[in-house]
Order: structure tokens, then C-alpha cells, then sequence
């Protein structure tokens, strides 16, 4: 059974909302805007709150944001870092992935930069082969 200090610090949830937000710039102008102004969120907060969090990546690093935002109109976000798929876009200089990933290949990386952690280095590889970038040990 749920304490009295529980029930209190609960807050219902209005709604979570996902959000691709460039780092450093945030505006009230699409998407932001919309999103949060559906739920009568307070835009220039988020925009504020969000501009200091991101002033340490570069600007427009897509940053992945989830916001849950309560009934009595408060939010609260976490901020993620951008997708392995951006990060892998831009290691090879391409723009837009394969539109047939396994049938042609768009660009190639190498192995050069070795990832300690093995599990990390598979998910990546593995996004690579979706977008259709091949991994190779050397070009």
C-alpha cells in the first residue's frame, strides 16, 4: 500500500512527448512549439532550460529529448545524446542513408577506431548494415 509521502509526490502524467531537437537551439517555433503548446506547456522555459543543457555540443547536433509533462501544466526532460545513426552519417559524409540497405552500399568506414566495448561496436556495425554503410578493416 502506497504511503501518504508517495501519493503526494506523484504527480499525474499528462502525457509523454519525444522530440528531435538541435542542440543549442531551441525555439517555439516547429517542433517545439506545437508539441508543448498542445498541452499549454511553458515554451520559453523548456527553450531556456534546454539551450543551457546543449551550449556544450556543437549546434545543430540533434539531440533526442523526452518530456513528460504533468496535468497541473509542469514538465520535467531528459536530454540524450543523438542516434547512432547521426554519428554514423556523419563519420562517412553522406547524407541520407541506403534506400536498399544489403543490396547498395552508400559509403564504407573502417575498423581504425577501435571501440573497447564489444557490445557498443555490434550495435553500431549493425545500424551501419541497415543504412547501408559497409564496415570494412581498411579502405
Amino acid at each position: 500500500m502506497a504511503t501518504l509521502k508517495d501519493a503526494v509526490a506523484r504527480k499525474p502524467i499528462l502525457a509523454k512527448i519525444r522530440l528531435i531537437v538541435p542542440a543549442g537551439a531551441a525555439r517555439p517555433a516547429p517542433p517545439v512549439g506545437p508539441a508543448l503548446g498542445f498541452y499549454r506547456l511553458n515554451l520559453m522555459a523548456f527553450c531556456k532550460d534546454f539551450n543551457a543543457r546543449t551550449q556544450k555540443y556543437k549546434a545543430d547536433t540533434p539531440m533526442q529529448v523526452t518530456l513528460t509533462a504533468y496535468k497541473d501544466s509542469t514538465f520535467e526532460f531528459v536530454v540524450k545524446s543523438p542516434s547512432a545513426s547521426w554519428f554514423l552519417k556523419k563519420a562517412a559524409g553522406i547524407e541520407t542513408a541506403s534506400s536498399r540497405p544489403g543490396h547498395n552500399a552508400v559509403s564504407s568506414l573502417t575498423l581504425r577506431h577501435h571501440m573497447s566495448l564489444e557490445a557498443l561496436c555490434k550495435s553500431i556495425i549493425g545500424t551501419a548494415n541497415s543504412m547501408g554503410i559497409e564496415i570494412v578493416k581498411d579502405l
